[in-house]
């Protein structure tokens, strides 16, 4: 009861403000209209010009509106009734020190609209002051006090409506964001944890050869038959097969070392926090701590495969493979490489007639790529094979994008679009390109982070 009666006060509270307000028919017609339309248009754009066409129809004022931009920190122009070069306006930024106060220059007001205090953590953005957007309407007379208290009631619920629409919009950014850290997890560490168990049958196959070597030996101590020669071959097989262990348990720490990079990688607390990858970037030796642990991880398998690996990073030094990225995240973007190259590298037949089936990988500094003095570093992984077809290279690096002739085989369609956002929030591109003798899948990053 004690709710009820408080909301009944709010009630009776408002009922007073509104007459107090004294808003005209038309005044009460232009909130009532954007209370329903602002439900109508969800799209972010449609809600700027719902902003600025509310006070251009019902008032005949133009506008400009101006939102919170989430990267750059500041206003920026988003919606106006007129072009910029008519508009005599203060610039944007004055808004920030104005606070609850309008701002008012010749003919020009400019109105802050600050979203809910208790919330404002929860933003996609460092709002500063709490302004998360700015109003500018004119013509307005300094001096018609009724009309400007009545556009701040409205720049009020713009507020208002603008913050949910931030929540709801980060709450659903937050959504996609951990449907594609599952698969990230699903592709980068569930399924190439499946190797632990072959990793521990031949584990288990060691240990069995040590026990039948301990039994082996006790009999031939307990029946006296022990002999130098017996005893020799004992040692040898004994050796063969520590040597084995010791094999086995370099697969399960390199594997368990690299499980542990890509967890601690992935289910970072600031990736939850923002609703996406949060780099932690490093200066690194990109070819020892990065390309080089990924490489062994996959050397025995891509020799199976027969599969041979042709070195390009041979004769550079290691002084040029320094960078500052995110280790964990770019040794992933490797595996998912060398991943990929496992599974569709294929033999091809040269030029001289000899038949080749490798993959290899390298680097080379791209001159002003990014734009004047900007140099990217290109790395790249290529397999030899079959050309991919012109119609699906637009979306090998999308989530779920396969290549027809992928399609037998087993995958996602994940590992190439994790490649993709882990280059993008390092500020790189990637891309694909045929060569003569195979398929070439690279990223370029800026020269002064790689």
């Amino acid at each position: 009861m004690k709710l009820l009666e408080r909301i009944r006060e709010r009630i009776a509270g408002k009922q007073n403000d509104y007459i107090r307000y004294n808003f005209s028919a038309v005044e009460n017609d232009m909130l009532k209209t954007f209370f329903d339309l602002s439900q109508e248009f969800e799209d972010l754009d449609e809600f700027a010009e719902l902003c600025i066409g509310i006070p251009s129809v019902f008032l005949g004022l133009q506008a400009r509106f101006y939102l919170m931009h989430e990267r750059l920190d500041r206003l920026a122009l988003v919606s106006q009734t007129e072009p910029a070069a008519e508009l005599l306006s203060p610039p944007p930024e004055e808004v920030f020190g104005c606070g609850e106060t309008p701002i008012h220059r010749d003919s020009c007001l400019l109105l802050g609209i600050h979203g809910k205090s208790v919330l404002m953590d929860q933003l996609p953005f460092n709002a500063r002051s709490g302004l998360i957007a700015a109003l500018e309407v004119y013509p307005v007379a300094a001096g018609d006090e009724h009309r400007i208290f009545f556009l701040r009631k409205f720049a009020n619920r713009i507020g208002f409506n603008l913050h949910n629409r931030f929540l709801a919009m980060k709450n659903a950014q937050h959504l996609k964001f951990i449907r594609t850290l599952v698969a990230d997890i699903e592709h980068n560490i569930i399924v190439p944890n499946m190797i632990f168990r072959l990793y521990l049958r031949q584990l288990l196959t060691r240990v069995h050869q040590c026990e039948s070597l301990e039994e082996k030996l006790r009999e031939v101590i307990t029946e006296g038959t022990l002999s130098v020669s017996g005893l020799q071959d004992v040692l040898d097989a004994m050796h063969e097969t520590n040597r084995g262990l010791a094999a086995e348990y370099g697969h399960i720490d390199r594997h368990y070392t690299d499980m542990s990079l890509f967890l601690e990688t992935l289910l970072r607390r600031s990736h939850f926090d923002q609703g996406r990858l949060i780099p932690r970037t490093k200066p690194c030796n990109i070819k020892k701590e990065i390309v080089g642990p990924q490489l062994e991880r996959f050397r025995e398998r891509l020799a199976s495969h027969g599969i041979a690996i042709n070195d390009e990073f041979s004769g550079i030094p290691d002084e040029e493979m320094i960078g500052v990225v995110d280790v964990g995240l770019l040794s992933q973007a490797y595996a998912n490489l060398f991943s990929n190259a496992l599974k569709y590298t294929e033999a091809i037949v040269t030029e001289s007639g000899e038949k080749k089936k490798y993959v290899s990988y390298g680097r080379e500094v791209i001159t002003n790529f990014f734009g004047d003095g900007r140099d990217g570093v290109k790395y790249n992984v290529f397999s030899t094979g079959s050309h991919i077809r012109q119609e699906d290279r637009p979306r090998l690096f999308e989530d779920g994008g396969r290549a027809e002739n992928a399609l037998d085989r087993p995958g996602t369609g994940h590992g190439l679009f994790f490649v993709r956002n882990v280059v993008e929030i390092h500020g790189g591109v990637v891309g694909y390109e045929p060569t003569p003798h195979g398929n070439n899948f690279y990223f370029i990053l800026p020269k002064g982070s790689s």
